[in-house]
């Protein structure tokens, strides 16, 4: 058990979290990121400035975390000047770094649309229509069904006598 004080920052900071009633996984966070800021500054984050907030939020992009992560830390450290201290002055200095887009998995109904009409100039038309079918159908959680994936009597010759109950030797033991 530890035996370390709380500061009185820290209790108030708490006491203004739960009366928002944030989620305790939040608060933590918020804490550990005015953590952070503090262990940054060497001193109470009461007596930081424009400055000093402006370099640490120099120093999170350097040392390397994510953008997600270095976000949701400004998030917490704002909470504390904004809220806490209320020094407004110091909360209109954080700003966020956006985050990249992704590309998404599947593409639109528009976007197929495009890369068919771009497909006519390919000289594999053929491979390449397959190709984005299979791909819409794979982000759509259907099984995938394309000229590669379909089973051929030619292909399969021991399954050229099957009807669509399996084969004909089978047929008799379910009869009766």
């Amino acid at each position: 058990m530890s035996t370390q004080a709380v500061s009185e920052l820290r209790l108030r900071m708490i006491e203004d979290m739960k009366a928002r009633q944030l989620n305790r996984h939040t608060q933590r966070s918020h804490i550990y990121s005015c953590k952070r800021f503090a262990t940054y500054l060497k001193r109470s984050p009461e007596t930081a400035t424009a400055d000093e907030v402006r370099a640490f939020q120099l120093y999170l992009m350097e040392t390397g975390p994510s953008i997600c992560n270095r976000n949701r830390i400004m998030t917490g450290v704002k909470f504390l000047l904004r809220v806490t201290l209320r020094r407004h002055d110091l909360a209109s200095e954080i700003y966020y770094v956006r985050e990249p887009q992704k590309l998404p998995l599947v593409m639109s109904p528009a976007e197929a649309k495009r890369l068919l009409a771009m497909a006519d100039n390919l000289k594999v038309k053929g491979d390449a229509h397959a190709l984005l079918w299979l791909r819409i159908a794979r982000g759509r959680g259907l099984p995938p069904q394309g000229w590669r994936h379909r089973q051929r009597a030619q292909d399969h010759p021991h399954r050229a006598g099957q009807g669509p109950q399996g084969p004909s030797c089978h047929a008799a033991a379910r009869s009766s």
